[in-house]
């Protein structure tokens, strides 16, 4: 990675954590070291969105693969801390316009890491149903009445699954996600993000 650091530095690339001019590969030190795996009841998340974001918005609108690969690795770590035995991992899935606009799904690179380093198969479970805005663009209230067909399993699953999504709002998407991944037959399923917009609120909800 050393070659990497290099580059970063020869073009002038920052810290998508804070902003700093990097002394490690991809995140700086400072970053690295806030970057715990931190766990609500049946989910793992690496930090708060206000301080968090940033490395969300990093992987989903610039495509920081090498970013997403050390999230996915940390989310990894969270998931082993916590002791769960799962069957495979999968990921949130976003509508296919945006996929093809970006060239990849911002989860599904997350969770294709995480995946390799639980030495997990990752499979693409769902499929979203509804063409809508982004989520950044809506209110709360929209958000909460998001029509329920919003995910449909592609296949058949067993065991436990961990499935993963960038970010963690209202908690409406992943608890839908989650419903359609149980109907594909998984018979537990956790879950994981890089950040999460109001853990306390979130802890109070059967996520």
């Amino acid at each position: 990675m050393a070659w990497l650091l290099w580059w970063e530095q020869l073009t002038g690339a920052t810290c998508p954590g804070c902003g700093q001019p990097l002394n490690q590969p991809v995140l700086c030190a400072d970053c690295r070291a806030l970057l715990v795996p931190r766990h609500l009841p049946r989910f793992v998340y690496l930090g708060d969105y206000r301080r968090f974001g940033r490395l969300a918005r990093a992987v989903k609108y610039q495509g920081q693969r090498a970013l997403a690969e050390l999230l996915g690795q940390r989310i990894a770590l969270g998931v082993e801390q916590a002791g769960w035995r799962l069957e495979g991992v999968t990921a949130v899935p976003t509508l296919l316009h945006r996929k093809v606009q970006r060239g990849y799904n911002q989860a599904e690179l997350l969770a294709k890491s995480a995946a390799r380093e639980l030495h997990l198969p990752y499979q693409s479970v769902l499929e979203r149903t509804l063409w809508d805005i982004s989520q950044t663009k809506k209110t709360l209230q929209k958000r909460l009445e998001r029509a329920e067909a919003t995910f449909r399993p592609n296949r058949r699953v067993q065991g436990v699954w961990l499935l993963v999504d960038d970010v963690l709002t209202t908690g409406t998407t992943f608890i839908r996600a989650r419903k359609a991944l149980l109907e594909a037959g998984a018979a537990g399923v956790y879950g994981a993000a890089i950040a999460v917009k109001s853990p306390h609120e979130l802890s109070q909800q059967a996520l």
